[in-house]
């Protein structure tokens, strides 16, 4: 069964993005949120197997809406994507809860190696 994935980024773009290496490779998107507060409210209402969250984001940055999924889900598997130069910020969104970070630009390789990598770890 393919795994289900909320894609949480603020650019449309770089959603689509996210959304087409997924499919490509037999993941299946169920949703997609351009902030936190709406990144919390699809986790809660989906209830995906994955989520690939933004750091930078307008309402609620991908930090916080992290650590609102966790308490809401401690077993939620969240890969953070952010842009090189935000390495403290990633390792904050490690510490929240994150299990996995993605730089941008996507290389399709490394999204899949990680995603690959979390469905292991919990199958």
């Amino acid at each position: 069964m393919a795994l289900r994935v909320l894609v949480v980024d603020d650019t449309a773009f770089m959603r689509m993005t996210l959304r087409n290496v997924l499919e490509r490779n037999g993941y299946e998107v169920v949703g997609e949120a351009a902030t936190g507060v709406e990144a919390v409210e699809l986790y809660q209402s989906l209830k995906p197997d994955l989520v690939t969250m933004d750091i930078t984001m307008p309402e609620m940055d991908g930090i916080t809406a992290i650590r609102e999924i966790m308490k809401m889900d401690p077993q939620a598997r969240i890969i953070v994507c952010s842009a090189l130069g935000q390495k403290n910020m990633v390792i904050e969104a490690l510490t929240a809860g994150a299990k996995d970070y993605l730089v941008k630009p996507f290389q399709p390789e490394r999204v899949l190696e990680a995603l690959e990598k979390l469905q292991a770890q919990h199958t």
